[in-house]
């Protein structure tokens, strides 16, 4: 599904030379749930946006789905972005003056289908997630938990090859966590392929399989227990 080899990203400071990544070799397979955790400023971030096609490699190739977008254009990668790729975010990125419903049908509408047939696929993920009665409520009508499954919901709208998760329980309680956290491992379980991105060593293993990120490069690989 991804395969990304001998990638480095590099910044410039003044006259210094950043390496925000460096030679990174990183691979994950259809139905992986795989967790890439480190500190602020390890690289992961960094790691997160060229693998959702945010952005591009300096050095390296990235194959997605056998598919070099490596050097792609802006645009190339922005609708491949949109079939390829769910986001999850930390603060959800909902669009305030949009219900839920709406929210989650972004995603296709940007493909270019008919609302209606969007409203419909859209609640029907609403409910899916546990929202069902909920589609017309506005983001500040909703919990956190439960704006964050509009957010999960969103992603998955458009059956992504792969949900990227960035801290996605980063701004909820403990009890919240834990329900999003079971709810991406039910997704997994289902066929789901996830990358998750944290800084909490505890929430990275939940994942099948954890990979430790520091000073931008990949130096461990571990079983989850």
């Amino acid at each position: 599904m991804i395969s990304i080899t001998r990638l480095s990203k590099l910044y410039r400071m003044g006259d210094d030379e950043i390496r925000a990544l460096d030679a990174v070799d990183f691979s994950v397979r259809r139905g992986e749930f795989v967790a890439i955790v480190g500190p602020s400023g390890s690289g992961k971030s960094t790691l997160m946006n060229i693998i959702g096609l945010l952005d591009t490699p300096d050095e390296g190739t990235y194959l997605l789905g056998g598919e070099d977008v490596s050097h792609m254009s802006g645009n190339r990668l922005a609708a491949l972005r949109n079939r390829k790729i769910g986001f999850v975010f930390q603060n959800f990125n909902l669009l305030k003056s949009m219900s839920a419903e709406e929210n989650v049908r972004v995603p296709l509408i940007y493909r270019g289908m008919r609302a209606r047939q969007a409203d419909k696929i859209a609640r029907d993920m609403l409910a899916r997630l546990g929202l069902g009665g909920r589609e017309k409520h506005l983001p500040s009508q909703l919990s956190g938990g439960q704006q964050q499954r509009v957010a999960i919901a969103r992603a998955l709208v458009g059956s992504p090859d792969i949900l990227l998760a960035d801290e996605p329980t980063g701004s909820l309680d403990s009890k919240t966590s834990a329900e999003i956290m079971a709810m991406l491992k039910t997704l997994n379980e289902l066929g789901q392929t996830i990358v998750f991105i944290t800084h909490n060593p505890e929430l990275a293993r939940e994942a099948g399989r954890v990979v430790t990120i520091a000073d931008g490069m990949l130096f461990e690989e571990a079983v989850s227990v």
